[in-house]
């Protein structure tokens, strides 16, 4: 959760919050404000394009150490920046600490967590961002001003320590995931991607081909219309001869283009691409119309943050009231707290109102995107996660640079509350209700 607090809290996110001293100590347009918005994501997204191989190879803990060291390299940068191209080259690398660090997490929550914890320790992890945020709107409070660059000096500190932390704790190497013993005579209760295994196990056993006994001779073929033999096997319990060769697996664009993948990656698109605009102008936004030197902003940073550690309940929402019903108000949400900016940037209950929503309703976005992920694909998390977080680089890439482009032909409030209406669509891409998480929560 440290790693995600540090990659995403401050190296990412960090660059909205501290936005009016930028503009005002580098001389930044609004509309080149939102080009090195999105370049600070095209950082994140070069890192996905290479996580989800390298993770099956070498383990998450590689990837989450490169993650950390960029994170804190990137930071400083942008601590001793002289200038926008030193600020620039900052924010980039800094952005891609958080596409090498969060999807790793996948894997080794599949290492490292039973099965019964998974969906909430993933929901958990997600909003780490929430944390590192909450941190660093009171830093920024205390340093506001000139006093910036103290600030990010404290991120690249907090970003070694969380570094060192996860290389002590992390796995590496590949990961040959388990598949469970079933007893002799056994019915399968696992996860759907291991019955084919454990059905063969079962008919091996029901067939004497196991334990000790010595293999039999294969019978003669039988008609087609003959039934299957069935010696050794239980009553009740069918037991079907091979016909054919194991299906081997779909290759993984098979995989990428199925209905539900294409749902989930769709919906990842449209809450990076809202995400990023928010947090990229939220407190422009804000400081617009509160003024520069107003207290408002950090406090409404750090509120954002506060409310957003309640996304720690996100494997525990779906568990209860379904994924479906989970992303349907989170998406509502969402939109809500982005339209209030839009439309009444400087009432004071429509800033608090926006932070308390965007909070948790984001927060908790990441861990839904992370559980539903892990539904739709069983077999490779580490490899689905990343293609998930890829498509949530794509919005996020995108999102800055045209919101600035918007802002900059028909002004803020425009560009925020078109984003909003962008969450209509993500309404209607609902998950698979035939996935349901409660059994997935119950298994032991």
């Amino acid at each position: 959760m440290a790693a995600i607090g540090v990659t995403y809290g401050f190296a990412r996110y960090g660059y909205g919050l501290c936005l009016p001293e930028f503009r005002r100590e580098f001389g930044l347009s609004v509309s080149r404000v939102g080009l090195i918005g999105s370049a600070s994501y095209l950082g994140c997204l070069a890192a996905l394009l290479l996580v989800g191989g390298l993770v099956a190879r070498f383990g998450p803990r590689p990837l989450v150490v490169t993650g950390g060291l960029a994170a804190t390299l990137g930071t400083g940068m942008v601590a001793l920046a002289p200038g926008p191209g030193t600020l620039t080259a900052g924010l980039v690398l800094a952005g891609r600490s958080s596409g090498f660090a969060w999807a790793p997490y996948s894997d080794a929550i599949d290492r490292m967590v039973p099965r019964r914890l998974r969906e909430r320790v993933t929901g958990a992890i997600a909003t780490g961002t929430a944390f590192g945020v909450l941190v660093a709107g009171p830093l920024t409070l205390a340093t506001r001003g000139a006093g910036w660059r103290y600030a990010w000096l404290t991120f690249a500190a907090l970003s070694l320590l969380t570094t060192l932390a996860n290389a002590r704790v992390l796995p590496s190497g590949p990961h040959v995931p388990h598949v469970p013993h079933v007893p002799h005579g056994g019915v399968d209760r696992g996860p759907t991607s291991l019955r084919p295994l454990a059905r063969a196990e079962t008919e091996a056993h029901a067939a004497g081909r196991t334990g000790s006994q010595p293999p039999s001779p294969a019978p003669a073929p039988a008609p087609a219309s003959a039934p299957a033999p069935t010696h050794g096997a239980e009553p009740g319990l069918r037991v079907r001869a091979p016909t054919s060769a194991p299906a081997q697996p779909r290759p993984l664009l098979l995989q990428f283009a199925r209905r539900a993948a294409v749902t989930l990656f769709a919906t990842a698109l449209l809450y990076g691409l809202v995400g990023a605009v928010y947090w990229a102008f939220a407190v422009e936004a804000v400081a617009s119309a509160a003024g520069a030197e107003s207290v408002l902003t950090p406090l409404f940073w750090t509120l954002m943050g506060l409310a957003g550690t309640a996304g720690v309940l996100t494997g525990h929402a779906i568990g209860r009231f379904g994924l479906r019903r989970v992303h349907a108000g989170l998406f509502a949400g969402i939109g809500a707290a982005v339209a209030l900016l839009g439309l009444a940037p400087g009432s004071l209950p429509a800033v608090l109102v926006s932070a308390v929503l965007y909070g948790p309703c984001f927060m908790a976005g990441s861990g839904l995107l992370a559980v539903w992920s892990h539904q739709v694909f069983p077999e490779q998390p580490a490899t689905g996660f990343s293609g998930t977080v890829f498509f949530l680089g794509l919005g996020t890439l995108a999102g800055p640079a045209v919101a600035g482009a918007v802002a900059a032909a028909w002004g803020l409030r425009f560009a925020l509350v078109a984003t909003a209406a962008l969450c209509a669509l993500a309404l209607a891409m609902r998950p698979d209700p035939v996935r349901a998480l409660r059994p997935a929560l119950k298994q032991p």
